[in-house]
């Protein structure tokens, strides 16, 4: 699977501007703040429907005009697939796949897979569970429809049940009766979602720790760890037991809405123990796990968009990425990079075919 053509109008700093891109290997050149992670970010959008880096629509429209317009031609198991991402100030987003509009963004997630290495991937370690807990939810809806809509609905029943508490304490009063509807509600998607993300994890961890044997040479002990008010079993009688907790706080204080990934190194969490070049390290493995799975699940390789690597990383770890790039397992990538002539040098060395993209 391989991105063809990129069109886009007034998205983020960039006015107008159209592209044919390489299958392979295509480099995005330019000083900072001319757009190259802005052209990245719009091959983002496409395949999962909103931005990476800023997830309010609004604010990805370019300053002063009315619209945004992304527009991709992909071609899939010898297929072409259009997807055309749109949106109008005051008006709801729209994604079109081959002209027709889809009436859930949900539906779109899964169709072109792809896997970002960012700087600001960091936030998967120094942020809070949410963090976490979406990039999980990320990997597995790309292959598991059933499980996003039960994220979906479990947000929804948990927002009710978070009303209905804060209504509790406005008006000094209590129903147990409707409490109760939520509790089962809440039990049966979050059950379905606990056994998808513990059956990930368990997937996904010794392909994670394969991929930082490789980076790291063996110096490293990692681990990956689920963490669920679930382990402890179901969550209804949970539910039902932080019941004076949940009326105090207003809120509903246990459920799969509080799972976290435990990210360890050498048994400390590596938030408070690792190094930045262990954090890198990690953060590398991490992603490019997620590419091996997501591969295995879609059966094509995803796209690959390597934003900023060059300044951010240090040689060795930027040179152990292209030479997994050399690797026939990858598809098309995607790198940014403020010097024409280091990207270059580089990308000559994977002998695949390439293009370079000055941005000014």
């Amino acid at each position: 699977m391989f991105l063809k053509k990129l069109s886009l109008v007034n998205y983020k700093n960039l006015d107008s501007a159209s592209y044919v891109f390489d299958p392979k290997v295509n480099c995005l050149v330019g000083n900072n703040g001319v757009g190259k992670t802005n052209v990245l970010d719009a091959v983002y959008h496409l395949s999962f429907g909103k931005s990476y880096f800023n997830p309010i629509a609004g604010q990805n429209i370019k300053h002063g005009e009315d619209f945004f317009m992304i527009d991709g031609e992909f071609e899939k198991q010898m297929r072409e697939e259009r997807v055309v991402c749109g949106l109008k100030r005051g008006q709801k987003k729209t994604i079109k796949r081959n002209g027709k509009v889809y009436e859930k963004l949900s539906d779109h997630i899964g169709l072109l897979p792809l896997v970002i290495i960012s700087p600001a991937d960091r936030d998967l370690i120094i942020e809070g569970s949410e963090t976490r807990r979406r990039f999980i939810d990320l990997v597995i809806s790309q292959s598991n429809k059933p499980y996003l809509a039960d994220v979906i609905n479990y947000n929804k029943v948990l927002s009710q049940r978070n009303s209905l508490l804060k209504y509790f304490a406005i008006n000094n009063t209590f129903d147990s009766d409707t409490l109760a509807i939520y509790n089962d509600q809440l039990s049966e998607f979050a059950r379905h979602i606990f056994e998808a993300r513990r059956e990930f994890v368990e997937a996904f961890a010794p392909i994670f720790q394969k991929r930082h044997h490789a980076i790291s040479k063996g110096k490293e002990a990692v681990s990956l760890i689920y963490k669920s008010h679930l382990h402890e079993g179901e969550l209804k009688p949970l539910l039902e037991k932080s019941l004076d907790k949940d009326k105090a706080l207003q809120y509903t204080s246990v459920g799969i809405h509080k799972d976290d990934l435990g990210f360890g190194i050498e048994g400390h969490p590596i938030k408070k123990f690792g190094s930045q070049g262990q954090q890198k390290s990690y953060l590398i493995a991490l992603k490019l796990a997620q590419f091996d799975l997501i591969k295995e699940q879609a059966g094509v390789p995803p796209i690959l968009l390597l934003d900023d690597i060059f300044d951010k990383l240090d040689e060795e770890r930027v040179a152990h990425i292209i030479k997994l790039v050399d690797d026939q397992a990858f598809g098309q990538i995607f790198i940014s990079d403020t010097h024409a002539d280091r990207t270059e040098r580089v990308v000559k060395a994977t002998h695949q075919s390439y293009k370079i993209f000055p941005l000014s």
